[in-house]
């Protein structure tokens, strides 16, 4: 995959770098805050050979692109001018936005975003210990290693220490969220954590500020207090900024947070915090006690529906909360089963799929979901496809209604997936093996059983044997390199409605235009923008330079043919400088119109994505039929 040129189509797509009010990326997505949607041309990015598709949720513009993102946004960054890249994690959108944008939002828009952009950033290192732990777990159960020797005590140590200072990371991250002074955030954390405090909440000892009793509360391993505490520091910090003069603000604005927010924070918002935690626990166990089948089946039905939404993050925090108050949670080894659902789904369109592109993807979206990256296998393939999707719900509900009965338990938060079996060891873990089996089989037979619609002809790149051959019908080559998009999405009323006749469009990568038929040059325009040739067996080919770029009187173009030239398939009929004409503001789409569509039964697109050497227009005489999409054994 070229990943300079996919990032530059899609930075030109997203309606370029003035329109980009702030980026960065997930595990799977690029994740824009655009200043305006409008500008974006979602058909023409989810068109790029390279992008799985386009979700808009949470007030963000998401470019699906899969394993290959951290390389793309690079790239895009690079291209953009977006300031530190390799730091450009969901936690920085937020803090590059608008204020008066944030108030626009809807509310629960905005705390999916705030919730997303705290754990995102560390969610690896997150999932990366949790495993860790489970693994020692493993080892102990087997006797391989002692809770008492050395190995397992430094081991414990890296895959709990994220744990147990849990509330430094949540500061940081979300002091970046609400534009505070990171380090101060930080410091609020550690106070917290501080060992002669901790001993005392751990004694149950009441100590005593200025004497206002504190409440002994321990904090290592919380979510809520220190998002409680970081929220009101935001309030505080900007006032106290104004009060000081710019030769202190400094160092008084750091000194009087602490001393304020310190005390603040042991006294009202930690136990305010650690009581809203305990009262959540509570909450998420006594619905899951009173139907734990019922809740595994809806968890795992519909967990991979939320995650197209975005609302899956707010289960985050709730989910790290029951494993700090309770020990453990419930709801994680439910989730995994709705993971390799959509992974045995993949697989059954692999197993069953006579599309070589969609096979391809198919099968490593199968492997990527089976480890935790389900976005692959949802957005190129099963919610792509429709019916799998549907297998995959049913099959996570039936694989989460199993887990759900057993009561499984995660000792420790890891991202779901089958690396994460580890923290599921205990109460009920062949429960958990069951259901994951039941998931991930089951979703498999049912697509393959129940099967989905696909085009199944094929596009070659580079043989000509796997062109239509079809008595009555002709091949119309791409006449220019680059990303092929439909010809109802240019920038130009008359083309995109096809008054001018059928067609496609190309986004092209070079400025050369090639003889997309063996024929004759029959128009040639002096500004060069355009050309028209017949094929030998009648075809009126339009070949439209960009749109508007007659204004530019030939400029940046040069014609290489004469008219009534013959020519054959494949000659170059014209160099355009792409780079330049774009420079001047004008859209260089190259625009490929078949001017006697009326002539033909079909005018039938290819289902390629990039144009190089490959057939782009099929056109079939009137008294033959055009090929059609088949739908497996329904």
């Amino acid at each position: 995959m070229d990943y300079k040129a996919l990032a530059g189509e899609i930075l030109k797509d997203v309606g370029g770098k003035e329109n980009i009010n702030s980026a960065w990326h997930c595990a799977t997505r690029i994740r824009f805050k655009l200043n305006s949607e409008d500008k974006a041309q979602t058909k023409k990015i989810e068109d790029l050979d390279g992008v799985i598709t386009v979700v808009k949720s949470a007030g963000q513009y998401q470019v699906v692109i899969g394993n290959s993102v951290a390389k793309v946004f690079d790239e895009l960054a690079d291209q953009a001018g977006i300031d530190n890249p390799d730091d450009a994690t969901e936690a920085q959108a937020p803090a590059q936005d608008d204020k008066s944008q944030s108030k626009g939002k809807n509310l629960l828009n905005r705390f999916i975003a705030f919730i997303s952009g705290i754990f995102t950033p560390f969610l690896g290192a997150l999932a990366g210990a949790g495993i860790l732990k489970g693994l020692l777990a493993l080892c102990v159960a087997f006797n391989w290693l002692t809770v008492s020797s050395g190995t397992y005590k430094i081991l414990y140590a890296a895959g709990d220490s994220i744990f147990y200072f849990l509330p430094i990371f949540l500061a940081f991250t979300a002091a970046k969220q609400l534009k505070v002074n990171q380090y101060v955030a930080v410091a609020l954390a550690t106070s917290l954590l501080y060992p002669t405090l901790v001993t005392a909440a751990t004694n149950g000892q009441t100590l005593r500020f200025m004497g206002i009793p504190v409440v002994p509360t321990t904090y290592t391993s919380t979510v809520i207090p220190i998002l409680l505490a970081v929220w009101a520091l935001s309030y505080l910090e900007p006032f106290l900024d104004k009060i000081f003069p710019d030769a202190i603000r400094n160092i008084f604005t750091p000194l009087v947070s602490l001393i304020i927010m310190v005390p603040l924070t042991l006294i009202v918002v930690g136990p305010v915090g650690a009581t809203i935690s305990n009262l959540l626990a509570k909450g998420v166990f006594g619905i899951y006690n009173f139907a734990p089948i019922l809740a595994g089946m809806i968890m795992g039905a519909f967990w991979q529906v939320f995650v197209i939404f975005g609302v899956h993050w707010t289960f985050v925090p709730l989910m790290m909360n029951n494993i700090s108050k309770m020990g453990y949670d419930p709801l994680l080894p439910i989730l995994s089963a709705a993971v390799l659902s959509q992974a045995g789904a993949a697989l059954g369109v692999f197993l069953k799929s006579k599309d070589k592109k969609m096979k391809s993807l198919a099968g490593s979206a199968s492997v990527t979901g089976i480890f935790g990256i389900t976005e692959p296998a949802i957005y190129g393939v099963t919610l792509k496809l429709k019916r799998p999707f549907v297998c995959a719900v049913i099959a996570g509900a039936i694989g989460g209604g199993i887990i759900g009965g057993f009561q499984v338990h995660a000792s420790s938060f890891t991202l779901p997936s089958l690396l994460s079996l580890p923290t599921y060891l205990g109460k009920g873990f062949i429960g958990e093996i069951i259901g994951l089996l039941v998931a991930f089989i089951l979703a498999t037979v049912l697509t393959y059983i129940v099967g989905f619609t696909e085009d199944t002809s094929t596009d070659s790149e580079s043989t000509k044997a796997d062109l239509p051959t079809s008595k009555g019908t002709e091949t119309i080559l791409a006449p220019v390199e680059g990303t092929i998009i439909p010809l109802t999405s240019v920038k130009d009323e008359v083309f995109a409605s096809e008054a001018m006749g059928k067609g496609l469009a190309i986004v092209p990568t070079n400025g050369l235009v090639k003889s997309p038929v063996n024929g004759t040059v029959t128009a040639v325009y002096p500004t060069g923008h355009a050309i028209g040739v017949t094929s030998n067996e009648g075809a009126e080919i339009l070949v439209h330079i960009g749109i508007d770029t007659v204004k530019l009187n030939g400029k940046y173009f040069e014609t290489l043919v004469k008219q009534n030239d013959v020519i054959k398939q494949g000659q170059s009929l014209v160099k355009f400088d792409r780079e330049k004409i774009a420079d001047a503001g004008y859209d260089t789409t190259v625009m490929v119109i078949v001017t006697n569509t009326n002539d033909y039964a079909d005018v039938k697109p290819t289902s390629a994505t990039e144009a190089k050497n490959n057939w782009l227009l099929n056109l079939s005489a009137k008294t033959e039929n055009a090929d059609q999409g088949v739908v497996q054994n329904v």
